[in-house]
């Protein structure tokens, strides 16, 4: 997925109307720690706790552009797609519904609710909230938001455009990413090729939902059961074939992190850098833990990719729970 340097600039002007770049530190007890140089990308620090945000805020200026006509919104999300799309439906005038699963996030829910959205439980899984949000939009005539998307793509580029214009007189040699859906991914892709960095890119996802990975080694769409208690925004059953595609073509490698990797990952991303991490937005960290021995005393980048985890949860895991 390319994007001209038009259309990656038009979304930087997007998504800087709405919130500054995020940081990028090179954190010196996860150099210590990992033998090698770490830049995080904190996208745990934008006003939804998520990197998400850019790509609602894209999709929703097109869509408003393209169909002004649109007065309501729909999704589904395990929370952060959710936040993103209400976040842009609120600064465009227009109503979003959000469809989760049931025991979904308690605080990304009551997030997403404090932006304005209607919230609907349906289903056990994500792939079951999607489907009833496919059905809601049929039957009431509202626009349909998908989780993945070139628009939403376009607009999280600008986190990794950040990243590598940043580190230009050295990026890293490989950039580990968290994979959901796989529009971060796609995302680092489309930067990595708008800046002219060689860097590597290294999906992770979850060990107990390994549809993505499943997908890499197969060359083709693969569908895997989901069991991650921690990583629910890692929690894919059926991956996106658009989003495969780009993996397949971009990806150096796609590893897996069991949930007790997730969370001592995220216990070491507190106390090394003091910084608050979801189960996803830790899973990074995770894979460049367990590949430590393969980069030794080069240069890693790891995406922090949200922070929006519920405090009970992150009570437990920092407990290590």
């Amino acid at each position: 997925m390319r994007f001209t340097r038009e259309e990656i600039e038009a979304a930087q002007r997007t998504v800087r109307a709405a919130m500054p770049p995020t940081p990028q530190y090179a954190w010196p007890l996860l150099a210590q720690r990992l033998g090698c140089t770490v830049w995080a990308k904190h996208e745990n620090h934008t006003p939804a706790g998520a990197f998400k945000i850019r790509g609602g805020l894209t999709y929703f200026d097109t869509l408003m552009r393209e169909q002004p006509g649109v007065r309501h919104a729909i999704s589904a999300t395990r929370g952060n797609h959710g936040q993103s799309v209400g976040f842009a439906a609120r600064r465009h005038g227009i109503g979003a519904t959000i469809v989760v699963p049931h025991g979904n996030s308690v605080e990304k829910n009551a997030a997403m609710r404090a932006l304005g959205v209607e919230l609907v439980e349906h289903g056990d899984d994500f792939q079951a909230a999607a489907e009833h949000a496919a059905m809601l939009a049929e039957r009431d005539g509202l626009h349909r938001v998908p989780s993945f998307h070139r628009e939403l793509v376009r607009g999280v580029s600008t986190a990794y455009v950040e990243f590598f214009e940043a580190l230009r007189d050295a990026p890293p040699d490989v950039l580990f990413l968290p994979i959901g859906l796989g529009s971060g991914f796609a995302a680092a892709a489309a930067a990595r090729a708008h800046c002219g960095v060689s860097t590597r890119l290294v999906g992770v996802v979850s060990a107990h939902a390994t549809a993505y990975r499943d997908s890499f080694r197969a060359g083709r769409p693969v569908a895997s059961p989901v069991s991650t208690r921690l990583a629910d925004g890692m929690a894919c059953r059926m991956p996106v074939p658009e989003s495969v595609d780009v993996i397949l073509r971009e990806a150096d490698d796609v590893i897996a992190v069991t949930d007790d990797e997730v969370g001592e990952a995220m216990r070491i991303l507190f106390s090394d850098t003091h910084n608050v991490a979801e189960g996803a937005g830790a899973a990074a960290l995770a894979g460049a833990l367990q590949q430590r021995e393969r980069w030794r005393g080069k240069t890693v980048g790891i995406s922090v990719s949200g922070g929006n985890v519920d405090s009970s949860m992150f009570a437990e895991v920092l407990a290590g729970g």
